[in-house]
């Protein structure tokens, strides 16, 4: 698995037309509030050109890409924190995801009625901004509670991440040791999740609402997009191709598609990167963090690897392909062994050899 990010907004933004458009799950699209009663989950593939030359060079071997999850959540309201709406159920339906996406309403449809009456993306953002937070601040209260008296420099961070949420300030701003960050996990706090804002827009959706919601995400040090949810959900009802997609999409102006700019934006917010396997019966992708070691990418694959590891041989994707085979590639003596410390680039493609 890739990563995995949840959808979140006010109820009526348009999360399950984007979640629909970007992995076809066939969640609930309607036009009022809480449609949207329980987490609909879409697993999708993610494009890879490099795969789709390996298993070109290994066209006995099957095709394995990486994949990705998307949560689509429930509509969330002011006083969630609290259990107002579905709210209680939403949060802790999000603790699980890596990334949240906030979906921003900036269209105008009659049919599909406005959360609080007016299209607004700075209170919209703000109104989630607010509950995730306050959801927080019980989390981190809680944790205080349950501390033992032995804790007392976890006790500190957590006091001063509540006098923080307090302030308005999120976990994610902080900075913390591998022992917080350990106990933070445990309690999986919301707003230390990264953000990426989407714009979803109509044909006359007006600038204005683009730029308020461009503009808050650069304030917080977070990533936007614009994205049209509607032209999406088109390409994907029409069951067109990857050149087809690409065809349609240039006639609305847009050189690629959501889920490719969603995908790509995800690895960058999470500091991903690839690589490849190409033993046994398949030629694969995997995913780990920016700085991996090989001793941690043999994991992804199997926790044996991790117990008998012994060294890997790594050669980059680019000098495999264009030497034509993993043979070629040891006589020219671009394959390369590496010990358990080898810091993993993207692209490489890795056989790990172990004692198992």
């Amino acid at each position: 698995m890739g990563f995995s990010c949840g959808f979140l907004g006010l109820p009526n933004a348009g999360k399950s037309t984007l979640f629909n458009a970007l992995s076809a799950a066939g969640a609930d699209v309607e036009g009022y509030p809480f449609c949207t009663t329980e987490a609909q989950i879409g697993t999708v593939e993610v494009p890879d050109p490099g795969l789709d030359k390996l298993a070109e060079l290994f066209p006995d071997k099957e095709k394995v890409n990486t994949k990705i999850e998307f949560y689509d959540l429930a509509g969330l309201v002011e006083g969630a924190h609290h259990g107002e709406g579905l709210g209680n159920k939403f949060l802790s339906e999000i603790r699980g995801v890596d990334a949240l996406i906030h979906v921003v309403r900036c269209f105008d449809n009659p049919d599909v009625p406005v959360e609080g009456g007016e299209i607004d993306p700075e209170e919209n953002i703000e109104t989630i901004r607010t509950e995730l937070m306050l959801k927080d601040l019980e989390t981190v209260e809680n944790r205080l509670k349950k501390l033992d008296d032995d804790q007392d420099n976890l006790r500190e961070t957590y006091e001063e991440l509540r006098d923080d949420l307090e302030e308005g300030v999120p976990i994610r701003n902080h900075e913390f040791s591998d022992v917080e960050l350990k106990d933070l996990r445990g309690v999986s706090p919301l707003t230390a999740k990264p953000v990426l804002y989407v714009a979803n827009v109509s044909e006359d959706t007006s600038q204005d609402c683009i730029d308020a919601v461009k503009r808050h995400a650069d304030e917080v040090g977070a990533k936007s997009m614009v994205i049209n949810s509607e032209i999406e959900a088109e390409v994907r009802e029409l069951g067109l191709n990857r050149e087809e997609q690409k065809e349609y999409l240039s006639e609305w102006g847009l050189e690629e598609s959501a889920l490719d700019r969603l995908i790509r934006e995800g690895y960058n917010l999470l500091n991903l990167i690839t690589y490849y396997t190409t033993d046994g019966p398949e030629v694969r992708s995997w995913t780990v963090p920016q700085g991996a070691d090989a001793e941690t990418a043999a994991g992804k694959i199997h926790s044996d690897f991790v117990e008998g590891f012994i060294h890997a041989e790594v050669v980059s994707i680019d000098d495999l392909l264009e030497m034509g085979g993993v043979k070629q590639a040891r006589d020219q003596g671009l394959l390369k062994t590496r010990g358990e410390d080898y810091e993993v680039r993207d692209g490489d493609v890795m056989h790990f050899v172990t004692a198992h």
